[in-house]
């Protein structure tokens, strides 16, 4: 019984952190908005940020469920 009972509590911890679907949608449009934004940077704005046009441009047309591994925990 015990064993059960840590599943669930542990089951229950895992889905406490989930985000909801509302936020993981508000979470993909912010994405999206500025991986646009990225895209629409001049070549010395990209400099500052240490990015060449080429990289810029990838990383703009990733879609938004592409995310870092972090971002999902």
């Amino acid at each position: 019984m015990s064993t059960l009972t840590s599943i669930h509590r542990d089951a229950a911890r895992v889905t406490a952190h989930q985000p909801s679907l509302l936020a993981r949608l508000r979470n993909m449009l912010s994405l999206r908005a500025q991986r646009r934004a990225l895209a629409r940077l001049d070549d010395r704005a990209l400099d500052d940020i240490g990015l060449n046009r080429d990289t810029a441009l990838s990383e703009a047309r990733r879609p938004v469920w592409d995310v870092p591994h972090n971002w999902l925990r």
